[in-house]
């Protein structure tokens, strides 16, 4: 066994410099949900020329791919995302997530044939609220395998994740337009339910789990400030600990947007994103070997409080985690107070810290 770590690890550092450089052009080119087709082209190169057999438009799904190495009886998968935010680009990391996996994949090709392995590599488009993975599921992906990893970028180490299950929706409000000071008799406000709604949410929250989320933003409110604006849209999450318990909540929330339309008479139209995201399914066992493995690396893991909080966030991981045995570790790339989903912390997923990150990831997931 100790042959084989090494050997993983050494391969993993023998590619290091062409990781970093998958990195830093996926950071420095940053592409949005559904959208990754540089990335989702680039991201499999290593493994091509090291021999994997790349399968791409995976399933359909043009951005998503999936390469192989091996045939052994054990079958290990690495998630591999690449999709970055509106506005934020590379600030919740998937770039450092996308070369972990190719290295750690890396690393585990180098050992298949003495450990018994079939090294699957997924691509995975569409998590920032997109689902991809469950597209991927839906699908056929993942059947059969035993073990599918990836490892995500936080400003700490945290080991275990403890997602929130969320629903992702878009809120479309439509009413009827006039002139603002000659007939605003003759309009219906969608802007005023939007208001209507967000009032609810906010008197609602008093009642709500305190684990429980809801949040949102409005996407168009209108079009000219002397015209009753007509159409208005959002986007709104909602998060509970359990798929279960986000089914008993929803109900509430789509009863505050309701509320908006009804006080303002306006048409209200809900629609999915995604399927809901589920909470995650740790295997204990693997996750065990992944803290060793980390701490023999010298990571330290963040005790738990504000620092360590980036393991609640929401992931199509967890879908995955239902379907087979998964790990989602955290791991730190030094970036206080600087968090995920900030301008700062996209700068931080690039440069040393975050270099020894990737490194450091992809060995301890091989």
């Amino acid at each position: 066994m100790a042959s084989l770590k090494e050997g993983a690890r050494r391969e993993v550092e023998r590619h290091a410099e062409e990781l970093i450089s998958l990195s830093e052009r996926l950071h420095a080119d940053p592409e949005t949900a559904w959208e990754e087709h540089r990335a989702a082209a680039s991201v499999p190169e290593s493994l091509d020329r090291a021999g994997f057999e790349v399968t791409s438009s995976y399933l359909g799904l043009e951005t998503a791919f999936r390469a192989r190495f091996g045939s052994g009886p054990t079958r290990i998968a690495l998630c591999a995302e690449y999709d970055a935010l509106p506005g934020l680009g590379h600030a919740c990391g998937h770039n450092l997530i996308a070369a972990s996996s190719i290295g750690a994949a890396l690393g585990l090709a180098a050992v298949a044939d003495d450990a018994g392995l079939t090294v699957e590599v997924y691509g995975t488009p569409a998590e920032e609220g997109g689902g991809g993975k469950i597209e991927m599921l839906d699908r056929g992906a993942f059947a059969g395998v035993d073990l599918a990893m990836m490892v995500h970028p936080a400003p700490v180490d945290v080991a275990e994740a403890r997602p929130f299950a969320v629903s992702h929706s878009k809120i479309t409000y439509t009413g009827k337009s006039a002139h603002a000071a000659a007939y605003p008799e003759a309009g219906v406000n969608a802007a005023d339910a939007f208001t209507v709604a967000q009032v609810a949410i906010g008197l609602l929250r008093q009642q709500l789990p305190a684990s429980a989320r809801v949040h949102g933003v409005v996407t168009h409110a209108g079009d000219a400030p002397n015209a009753i604006p007509e159409r208005t849209t959002g986007r709104w999450y909602v998060r509970a600990e359990t798929l279960a318990e986000l089914a008993e909540l929803e109900p509430r929330v789509v009863r505050a947007f309701e509320a908006g339309a009804l006080a303002t008479g306006c048409e209200l139209a809900i629609e999915a994103e995604s399927k809901p995201y589920a909470e995650f399914r740790t295997d204990e066992t693997a996750l065990a070997r992944y803290r060793a493995n980390a701490l023999a690396l010298g990571r330290e893991f963040a005790p738990p409080g504000q620092a360590a909080r980036m393991n609640r966030a929401s992931t199509d991981m967890g879908n995955v985690s239902q379907v087979v045995p998964a790990i989602h570790p955290y791991i730190g790339i030094g970036s206080l107070p600087a968090t995920n989903h900030q301008h700062e912390f996209a700068a931080f997923c690039v440069g040393g810290t975050a270099q020894r990150a990737l490194l450091d990831g992809a060995v301890a997931l091989a």
